[in-house]
């Protein structure tokens, strides 16, 4: 059988992007363990915040993992694949999203990186 496993997203910070995204999706950035932190340690790393990989689970623990990969060049051009959420637009705004478009019945922003999304109302 072949399956969506995780979804990953190239970034600059996956750290700072991680925690600005959890909240948004209702996920919980995973923790890391005693032996992560090792493994971190000893490729040169001074803690969780300089990870090169980090991962948001859903709070529930069902549903797919979503990577922010650190990658040395900052973001170019238009997102090919992109993220829809639920939610409110002018609230994301005011975490830090951009608004880059208004559309009948929902909204294009983009995250503290540039990473396009579209927000829909929330479900009535």
């Amino acid at each position: 059988m072949i399956g969506l496993k995780d979804i990953c997203i190239d970034c600059t910070s996956p750290w700072t992007l991680a925690h600005w995204w959890a909240p948004v999706l209702g996920y919980v950035v995973r923790p890391h363990s005693e032996q992560d932190l090792a493994t971190l340690r000893a490729a040169g790393f001074a803690g969780p915040e300089d990870d090169p990989a980090i991962a948001i689970d859903a709070r529930d623990g069902v549903g797919l993992s979503i990577w922010f990969n650190r990658v040395p060049e900052p973001k170019q051009g238009k997102n090919r694949v992109h993220l829809d959420v639920y939610g409110d637009a002018v609230a994301l705004v005011a975490q830090g999203a951009l608004l880059l478009q208004r559309q009948p019945g929902w909204t294009v922003l983009a995250d503290p990186e540039g990473n396009e999304f579209c927000v829909f109302p929330a479900h009535r």
